[in-house]
């Protein structure tokens, strides 16, 4: 998150009588100050009315909407942003994803806060922050940035839960929310949210459906089904995932085995059970945790299983191992740049630090921002030299 304070580029300005920015202009109430944006390269406390234009004020006041909240004069704001820009709202939402699109995380979190202050009564904004905050949140961490990944989850979780207290209700938001939950482990509440997207469409009016909302409902029953299949809405599943992520291993292994007990054949278990062994370095016994997990229905279905159990390949000796999980992963999931960097470790393993390289390279290329790959990349030049 963004360390520095943006209302500190701000100015509040008191116009004189009359005050208008060109003939066009809308009336400014002088009574009210006026946010102004400071000019890249202008000197603090350095202001002259004179060169103030239209376009330091749209900025200073979406600046505000996004970074002051409790500013008493926000409905003034709001209005006059509006009359000015009639179009604002659709000219940020694109902006907005399509700098989420390109993975421009500030600057799109800073446009979706400035819509949401500027209808913050507004489902639709509500909901796609949300979706932002999840997705910015994967992308910390797939890079192992775990702190920031679970601070914007937080954050998404939030605005998750006002999209689905929406009047009337979006049946999206609760479709999405399902996913976010299920990533989190949380079955019950995913269990939940797709229950009640599937409640909501079968009492809309409006039944005809595309083949999007067709694919959405399949997709939601046959989550719902695993789910119930597996068990995975258990509070011991959960209370094993809660403690585990929250670096009581050692009591989640415990709980993910009373789990497995009563569930032998739940492939989410025994990946949760190496998963837990894995951050304890246990790598042999999570080894043939994965192993089991890949045995069993649907766990030989997703490139996590896969990557994981190749790290415990690699620390456990077994390159030969590595190699064809990761390969068998990459082939899943291509653009995995979890995977990518395992199999650059991998050749810094093996002693080919310029086939490394070339991994390192292409998570880069994926995602310019991965903090790791930059890093590795970085001690490969350093050696090199």
């Amino acid at each position: 998150m963004n360390p520095s304070n943006p209302m500190d580029s701000v100015y509040f300005i008191t116009l004189p009588e009359g005050f208008t920015l060109s003939k066009e202009a809308l009336q400014l109430d002088p009574k009210i100050p006026l946010p102004v944006q400071r000019k890249t390269g202008d000197a603090p406390g350095t202001f002259h009315t004179k060169t103030l234009s239209p376009e330091q004020v749209l900025s200073g006041i979406l600046t505000v909407l996004a970074y002051d909240k409790q500013n008493e004069h926000l409905d003034y704001y709001r209005d006059l942003i509006t009359k000015a820009r009639p179009g604002i709202k659709k000219e940020l939402a694109e902006a907005a994803i399509l700098k989420t699109r390109n993975e421009d995380w500030d600057l799109a979190e800073e446009i979706w806060d400035s819509l949401h202050g500027l209808d913050p009564e507004d489902m639709a904004i509500i909901l796609n922050m949300a979706l932002f905050y999840d997705q910015r949140a994967d992308s910390y961490r797939s890079q192992g940035l775990f702190d920031d990944a679970d601070a914007y989850d937080s954050n998404a979780e939030l605005y998750y839960r006002d999209a689905m207290n929406a009047n009337p209700e979006i049946p999206d938001a609760f479709f999405n929310a399902g996913f976010f939950y299920r990533k989190k482990r949380n079955y019950s509440e995913a269990k939940g949210c797709f229950e009640n997207y599937l409640a909501l469409l079968a009492d809309s009016d409006d039944k005809s459906e595309d083949s999007n909302t067709e694919y959405k409902i399949d997709r939601a029953r046959e989550i719902l089904s695993k789910i119930s299949s597996r068990k995975l809405e258990n509070e011991t599943f959960h209370e094993a995932y809660e403690l585990i992520s929250r670096g009581e291993e050692e009591k989640g292994i415990a709980s993910i085995r009373r789990f497995i007990q009563d569930n032998p054949a739940v492939w989410n278990a025994w990946f949760m059970l190496g998963w837990g062994l894995r951050r304890l370095e246990r790598f042999a016994d999570a080894k043939l945790a994965f192993e089991k997990a890949r045995e069993c229905e649907g766990g030989d279905e997703n490139a996590d299983t896969l990557n994981e159990l190749a790290i415990c390949q690699i620390e456990t000796g077994d390159y030969d191992g590595a190699s064809e999980s990761l390969n068998t992963a990459i082939a899943m999931d291509p653009d995995n740049t979890k995977v990518i960097s395992n199999m650059g470790y991998l050749c810094l393993r093996l002693g080919k630090p310029e086939e490394a390289r070339k991994y390192f390279m292409t998570v880069l290329e994926i995602d310019p921002e991965d903090k790791i790959a930059g890093l590795e990349l970085k001690k490969l030049e350093q050696e090199a030299n």
